[in-house]
């Protein structure tokens, strides 16, 4: 059954700097890595500051355990893969996907086998491989689903980015309109010639959007590849606990973008992100596919400077201060709904809650 953990293992360690940020949600699914990311060797991880280590069995399905012999504390990923199971690179201890130790080299046929290694769950689905991060139990749903990557008419661009950021930081950012014209100036927005919008900030217990009605399409390079007539366009930001963020634009019946991120937690003040960009243009996706990834990685680089900077002075200064005014539209939201989550709130009914106000965009 894999080794027995003590409470303060379960809830993982601690990133040891003294200032903690929302970012530990437990009992929930998050990314470890990309199929394609996982072939013949382990690869280690860390998610809610837990080193684990991922590989693939014997029959090619994705396997996760805690990233430390049991041996003498060496990390797993260390070592190899042989017929599907992990060989430690110390003493050569051998573990199965299910945690259990199989092989302890010189070691009689008659004496007790070495103690296991605690699994996690795993998913893997639609090019991502899913880790249970509640060591033991059985999840009581299966991982967020994409509905449109199977689609014909839709074309999908997998990547990864990382943030030095709190989850709450990094989810922010991603969805917050108004640094667009300052931060990404030119590829977005740019401060002049505002004109007003209409906000509708929603909230249940479980996520969180803001539609924006009237908005132009976007200026710069971004808006001329999603909307080369321009026009208004439908948009709307979300995120769903305890870390997928959607920016979603559609104009018309030709172009529809929706830009999915996972949040993967690695400690309290880092985070990866695992980007599923779905799309469909009037324009070939063999033109457009080109572009994604570097146009991505270049506005994201603006924003990891941006995070960075925040999580140094957020350090410094013992914790985060934030002011907010009503046009911060998703992020006290978003806090709200991690610490309900990290405190293990279990609502089982959805809490409505709506706003309406004016931006300037």
């Amino acid at each position: 059954m894999g080794e027995s953990l003590p409470l303060l293992d379960k809830l993982g360690p601690t990133s040891g700097k003294g200032v903690t940020s929302v970012a530990r949600v437990p009992n929930a699914w998050y990314v470890g890595c990309l199929s394609t990311e996982l072939r013949n060797k382990p690869i280690a991880r860390k998610v809610l500051g837990w080193p684990v280590v991922l590989f693939r069995d014997g029959q090619g399905v994705a396997r996760c355990l805690v990233d430390r012999c049991p041996h003498r504390n060496v990390p797993l990923s260390l070592g190899r893969v042989l017929d599907g199971e992990l060989e430690c690179a110390y003493h050569g201890w051998r573990f199965d996907g299910e945690g259990q130790c199989t092989r302890v080299p010189a070691l009689s046929p008659n004496s007790r086998m070495g103690p296991g290694v605690t699994a996690w769950s795993v998913i893997e689905q639609q090019g991502l491989i899913w880790v249970y991060a509640d060591a033991g139990s059985v999840p009581p749903k299966p991982p967020h689903f994409f509905p449109l990557v199977e689609t014909d008419e839709y074309h999908t661009v997998h990547d990864i980015v990382q943030a030095q950021g709190s989850l709450h930081a990094v989810a922010e950012n991603a969805l917050d309109v108004p640094h667009t014209a300052f931060l990404h100036g030119g590829l977005f927005r740019q401060d002049k010639e505002r004109h007003p919008i209409e906000v509708v900030v929603t909230r249940t217990s479980s996520q969180v959007q803001a539609q924006y009605i009237g908005e132009d399409s976007p200026k710069g390079l971004v808006g001329r590849i999603l909307a080369p007539q321009g026009g208004e366009v439908e948009h709307y930001d979300r995120f769903l606990l305890p870390g997928i963020l959607q920016v979603e634009y559609r104009l018309g019946e030709k172009s529809h973008l929706l830009i999915s991120g996972c949040l993967t937690p690695i400690d309290d003040f880092e985070t990866r992100l695992f980007a599923v960009v779905t799309f469909k243009l009037p324009i070939p996706a063999w033109l457009v596919k080109p572009v994604v990834r570097p146009l991505a990685h270049f506005i994201f680089r603006q924003d990891a400077r941006i995070l960075q900077a925040q999580s140094r002075t957020i350090k410094t200064f013992g914790g985060e201060q934030y002011a907010h005014t009503e046009i911060d539209a998703l992020g006290p939201h978003i806090k709200r709904l991690l610490r309900s989550a990290e405190r293990g709130s279990t609502a089982t009914h959805e809490q409505q809650f709506e706003k309406r106000f004016q931006m300037y965009v």
